[in-house]
């Protein structure tokens, strides 16, 4: 493979990026209220979340994309390659997000919740001041890991034309009749960018650790 083939491969990566950040900003964004509805005590709500993240877990994520491009995209509304992906990618992701956000809260000791009410602090500064920091502590290892998940996942955009790494990998596969080479850059590409991601995440949760600690 010529060193024009490999830039032309590394020229797919801010899309991979771009379809990365897009849903997994999304999920963080929709996991949220999708949380709160979960632990709502309202059987009602409750439920309704319980079914939304069950529905949309059990479908796989490249199913989605093609759901939303080829039939919704092809039929009621019209909708892009890249836009398709990231809103699949990213329902997908506020589910799992809500289940991490939800197995946080969990961790949480009740007693805290009850030494809050009991002193009688505002609702919204103590979530912010005391329980928040605690939840992204809890979080952000999980949360690190599935944004590596998605990474790797956000190949799936190549099967509905977007240009990202693996797109081109496999355009510059079929030009230079090789395999190998192509897709084994594509590999590196995406261990290069996956293992800042896990040390970054690794070195916030030891600072978060101390913090907490003093």
């Amino acid at each position: 493979m010529s060193w024009d083939f490999a830039i032309l491969i590394l020229s797919g990566l801010p899309w991979t990026i771009v379809v990365t950040i897009g849903a997994f900003a999304m999920g963080l964004i929709l996991g949220a209220p999708l949380c709160a509805m979960h632990i709502s005590r309202n059987p009602i709500l409750h439920f309704l979340a319980l079914a939304i993240i069950i529905f949309l877990r059990s479908i796989p994520p490249i199913v989605w994309v093609f759901l939303l491009f080829f039939g919704l995209g092809s039929g009621f509304i019209s909708i892009g390659a890249i836009p398709a992906t990231i809103i699949a990618l990213g329902v997908v992701t506020a589910a799992n997000m809500a289940e991490i956000y939800r197995g946080s809260l969990s961790s949480i000791h009740a007693g805290q919740w009850e030494a809050i009410s009991a002193l009688g602090l505002p609702p919204v500064s103590s979530f912010k001041d005391i329980i928040l920091p605690q939840l992204f502590r809890v979080t952000l290892p999980s949360a690190a890991s599935y944004l590596i998940g998605l990474f790797k996942d956000s190949a799936i955009a190549s099967t509905v034309g977007v240009m990202d790494i693996a797109f081109l990998a496999n355009f510059v596969a079929r030009k230079s009749f090789d395999g190998l080479t192509p897709f084994a850059f594509a590999a590196v590409l995406y261990i290069l960018i996956s293992i800042p991601i896990a040390l970054v995440a690794r070195i916030a949760d030891a600072r978060l650790r101390q913090k907490v600690a003093q």
